[in-house]
């Protein structure tokens, strides 16, 4: 769950973690003490010599055969290609949807963003073609708040809601019908997220437990007892073999998907902790606090590497971008920031929002970067220099959501006001 309306408690994007074509980290993985240990996979850039790092890709990848070389490489140049190209697009306004006749939740889009869904204050999850704006299903079925919905990225055939009803469901993107219902927490479920195979999916609940469901029984798995206090925020590495809870006791904690197993606690945050990720090469875990603070962790360690400082008030949100290299943070003091995720300075402040920023997250493409506000506007700013380029204007409340599709040439906005916006 990315986003959400808040009550001063946050949770985490439960958008599944999308599986990339090279998966570096499956390879470059060793199992010590039964701990996966993943190797960062090489930084890319326009600088980078495709020959050697196509070597380096088959001397860990065994699929890539001397036959699919020439093919590796040319998207290799093409990824190039798109990192120097210069992003001009201005995103204009194309429709306001009033979703529900409660307040909104969240949003979400499938990988391709052809489809997006909202949940609600109303109980329902509504689907929604992006092209449009029309309404494709309303999911409805759960006996109380629709909080937590994510679909299962890459594939986009099935949706998850949470609820405050304290049950999961789990639904066909296509027709609309139900397939399962979880039941087991015992209170409201507030973030959900799918694993990249799409075979678990996980809940996290006020009552301070995570689950594990199986998309194809729809059995409980495990569940995952530790914490002692609310799990606000969840989200799997790109493997699907870890997930990582963070939680209102102040601490995080990492988990063995196939065990059940709780790998390590991540103690170090002296509040409430807002959002926590996984970088793409399951190396690091970010975290964000109440305290002020974000810290960055060594996931096979969970040793902090780094604590990154410099908000005045909560911070209610925190990511990486793609390729992990940059970490963004938005606060409750009405700024966000860019650290490097390397060598842990802060780059740039984004400054210019006259109220709290409850989210944050990059483009696709990682040269922008976009935030929603309590000021009723969401902002577009440039990751390197952090020069506003754009305001999107036009809510008549809080902005509690904003998310790229899957090319970053669309947005969703969701607010307070009821509706959400489709900007192209």
């Amino acid at each position: 769950m990315r986003g959400g309306q808040r009550t001063r408690h946050t949770g985490r994007r439960g958008d599944a973690a999308t599986a990339s074509p090279w998966q570096r980290c499956v390879d470059g993985r060793r199992e010590n003490d039964d701990e996966t240990q993943a190797f960062p996979a090489p930084i890319l850039s326009s600088r980078t010599n495709p020959d050697e790092l196509l070597a380096e890709i088959r001397r860990t990848e065994a699929l890539i055969t001397e036959s699919r070389a020439d093919q590796v490489k040319q998207l290799i140049l093409r990824l190039q290609q798109k990192q120097v190209q210069q992003d001009h697009r201005k995103f204009r306004f194309f429709k306001e949807l009033k979703a529900h006749i409660l307040p909104l939740t969240n949003v979400a889009f499938n990988k391709s963003g052809s489809r997006f869904i909202t949940g609600s204050y109303d109980r329902t999850c509504r689907v929604w073609n992006t092209a449009t704006g029309t309404e494709l299903h309303t999911l409805e079925g759960h006996r109380n708040v629709v909080y937590a919905i994510a679909f299962n990225n890459p594939y986009g055939d099935k949706i998850a809601t949470g609820s405050f009803d304290k049950t999961c469901k789990l639904w066909c993107a296509e027709t609309g019908k139900c397939f399962h219902t979880f039941r087991g927490h015992m209170a409201e479920i507030v973030c959900l997220a799918f694993n990249p195979q799409s075979t678990l999916v996980a809940t996290g609940s006020m009552d301070s437990t995570a689950k594990l469901w199986d998309v194809e029984t729809g059995e409980e798995v495990a569940t995952l007892a530790g914490h002692t206090a609310e799990v606000l925020s969840l989200c799997f590495n790109t493997l699907g073999n870890q997930l990582v809870t963070g939680s209102f006791d102040h601490t995080v904690a990492i988990w063995d998907v196939s065990s059940g197993r709780r790998i390590h606690t991540l103690i170090g945050h002296m509040g409430e902790i807002s959002n926590v990720q996984f970088n793409w090469d399951c190396s690091l875990v970010v975290t964000g606090s109440m305290d002020k603070a974000c810290k960055l962790w060594e996931s096979v360690s969970g040793k902090c590497v780094a604590t990154l400082v410099g908000h005045k008030e909560e911070v209610l949100d925190v990511c990486f971008d793609l390729s992990g290299q940059l970490i963004a943070t938005a606060s409750a003091d009405g700024t966000a920031r860019v650290f490097s995720a390397t060598t842990h300075q802060r780059l740039v402040t984004l400054q210019g929002h006259a109220g709290e920023i409850s989210k944050i997250c990059f483009s696709p493409q990682g040269s922008r970067v976009l935030t929603a506000s309590s000021d009723k506007t969401a902002r577009l700013w440039d990751a390197q220099s952090g020069v506003c380029l754009q305001v999107l204007e036009g809510h008549t409340d809080e902005i509690f959501s904003c998310v790229f599709n899957y090319e970053g040439d669309a947005i969703i906005t969701g607010s307070k006001d009821n509706t959400c916006r489709i900007w192209h």
